[in-house]
């Protein structure tokens, strides 16, 4: 693998710290900069939110210069939002440098999983892609358990720090490493927006949604549920998350590597593996035994869908997948608001801490549909197209012609 993957894993693993640290440090935050939990909370959602507005708008501003200047203004942007958040007097500052720090998150996941692609033969593409979401898989197993670790004995402001750190060192490797290609000639806006009437791009974006919904839809609820329900100790939520990112990155892996073989096969058995493990977690999560591999079953299962979603979104917008690639990147994170929110109501209506589960294992579900649905129509369309083939040459063999070449003639 070229050393350029390096370089925007480095990215990503910052992108994956800044994302998730918050959620182990939202008591310290609140009581620093005087607001309660829950709305310190709106720190999360106020990412997340930025995410999905940021991917598609920093990508068509991005449209007129080289992948490599973009991702280096991105990562730009990324740094500067964690300065701001580590500098802020107020919690409304606060909730800023978390969103310019956002704006950064999908357009640099999009563009390069374009760039990543890029750089390796088309049957060696998805694994490419995996190689970089590593760093975001890497950054839940070290990332976060260190700056949660800083942030809670020398303060949330320096774990803001250190992570802007690594955005400078992901610039200095993107810029010293990554190739300097320009942006395809004859590649407009309009074409990139084109790409969204493929129906095949809108479903790989829904099972997005639906995939990584499931897997949030537990795990956003994970510390009630395992404290409450599971009988583990307060301290132990920050191993079991550790537990879950081992899984993310086993699974990322092996994802990129079965998705280059058989990506339908790949996706049909993450997504209805997720399912029943989700299903069965909801009747499990008593037993700490069970608890802890359905965890781990749940980030390997979950980001197992990562490279191949990925894949086939670049795939199917092949003539202008920046914008596209960009935009599944914010379905991801739209797809963790949406099963939070879900998971909220099911707790809110008095089915208990377990429930999210269970709407987990349906938006998996769903998403199973969608991919089968997705591979019908695929292949529908290929057997349209091959018919006027088919019937040409039936056509040529019913007035005598043959499909093979005439002989030459003899001398």
């Amino acid at each position: 693998m070229p050393l350029a993957l390096l370089a925007l894993a480095i990215g990503a693993f910052g992108i994956g710290t800044t994302e998730f640290v918050i959620m182990g440090l939202l008591p310290q935050v609140g009581a620093d900069l005087g607001v309660s939990v829950p709305t310190a909370g709106l720190l999360v959602t106020g990412y997340a939110l930025g995410v999905v507005a940021g991917a598609p708008i920093m990508t068509v501003l991005g449209t007129r210069i080289s992948r490599r200047s973009m991702l280096m203004l991105l990562m730009g942007l990324f740094i500067l939002g964690n300065l701001i958040s580590a500098a802020a007097p107020v919690f409304a500052v606060m909730l800023i440098g978390r969103v310019v720090a956002s704006l950064a998150h999908g357009a640099f996941f999009g563009i390069g999983s374009v760039v990543a692609a890029g750089l390796v033969a088309p049957e060696r593409k998805a694994g490419a892609i995996s190689m970089m979401f590593t760093g975001l898989t890497v950054a839940n197993v070290v990332g976060v358990p260190l700056g949660t670790f800083v942030g809670q004995t020398a303060g949330w402001r320096v774990t803001f720090l250190i992570v802007a750190a690594l955005g400078v060192l992901g610039l200095a490797g993107v810029a010293g490493l990554v190739p300097d290609v320009p942006k395809p000639e004859g590649v407009r806006l309009r074409h990139e927006v084109a790409a969204f009437k493929n129906a095949q791009v809108v479903l790989a974006m829904a099972m997005t949604v639906l995939g990584f919904g499931g897997v949030f839809a537990a795990i956003t609820y994970i510390a009630p549920m395992m404290t409450e329900v599971g009988g583990f100790a307060e301290s132990s939520v920050t191993w079991l998350l550790v537990v879950f990112g081992l899984g993310m990155v086993a699974g990322n892996l092996i994802g990129g590597r079965f998705a280059d073989r058989r990506l339908m096969p790949m996706l049909y058995t993450a997504l209805g593996g997720l399912a029943v493990v989700l299903l069965l977690f909801t009747f499990l999560a008593s037993g700490k035994a069970a608890s802890v591999v359905a965890v781990f079953l749940i980030g390997l299962l979950g980001f197992a869908t990562v490279p191949p979603l990925q894949k086939r979104v670049l795939d199917h917008a092949h003539g202008a997948p920046t914008l596209a690639s960009a935009a599944n990147i914010g379905a991801f994170n739209l797809g963790n608001a949406l099963s939070a929110w879900l998971g909220g109501l099911v707790i809110s209506a008095g089915l208990g801490y377990t429930a999210p589960s269970a709407v987990g294992a349906v938006l998996a579900a769903a998403a199973l549909v969608l991919a089968v649905l997705s591979h019908r129509l695929e292949s529908r369309r290929s057997r349209t197209t091959t018919a006027p083939a088919n019937l040409g040459h039936a056509a040529a063999s019913d007035h005598g012609a043959t499909p093979v070449e005439t002989e030459p003639a003899r001398s």
